[in-house]
């Protein structure tokens, strides 16, 4: 699955909106809070909602969803028709979007934050709407795009700077711009050094 972004350049996208998310009909339609037993009916109901997590974390900059708040949020509680997923039903979307589409799932979408790799913790996630892999083919683009090889910035300049106004990654999370940045390093096209809060990177 590619990135729901890689249609919209870097340059022509800024900070999260603050216009109303347009919910597809979907999110009016009743049946849909509540997954249904037929095999085929909860697969469809699970990409649906998958889809519209992704938008709707992409179209307000968000990076991770704590399910115990977002489910009195307007994605998952629709006032109008008085209807509210279930915790279970999200942990089970959440869960859907970690797979992989060949195991059936989203295609790492998603990941669980905390807990052990035996037993994950299921009260928080991130929600890849760019994967770290692809926010570092983003970050690389710029680097070449504004001739930033060789400068130092640290991690606030890089989300917050004058550098950076109107890129899709401004206010971007420390860890998604580390583990992003991690990608990069591992190519050898940056280098990040210092410790968290006050870490910098030197790209290549």
């Amino acid at each position: 699955m590619a990135s729901l972004s890689s249609s919209s350049p870097a340059s022509t996208r800024g900070p999260p909106s603050t216009d109303t998310f347009p919910f597809p009909p979907s999110h009016s339609f009743p049946p849909s809070y509540t997954l249904q037993p037929t095999l085929l009916t909860r697969s469809t109901q699970l990409a649906k909602w998958s889809t519209l997590i992704l938008r709707y974390h992409e179209y307000h900059h968000l990076y991770r969803l704590h399910l115990a708040t977002a489910l009195s949020s307007p994605l998952f509680h629709n006032s109008t028709i008085h209807k509210r997923l279930s915790h279970a039903s999200l942990v089970e979307i959440v869960d859907y979007m970690t797979k992989s589409e060949k195991d059936g799932g989203a295609g790492g979408r998603a990941e669980w934050i905390g807990g052990t790799k035996g037993e994950k913790r299921r009260d928080e996630a991130w929600i890849w709407w760019r994967r770290p892999e692809e926010w570092a083919e983003v970050l690389a683009g710029w680097v070449d795009r504004t001739g930033q090889k060789g400068t130092v910035l640290t991690f606030w300049e890089l989300v917050n700077g004058e550098a950076v106004k109107g890129e899709e990654w401004v206010g971007m999370e420390e860890e998604v711009l580390a583990r992003s940045l991690g990608v990069l390093v591992k190519k050898g096209k940056a280098q990040v050094f210092g410790e968290e809060g006050e870490r910098g990177v030197k790209f290549f």
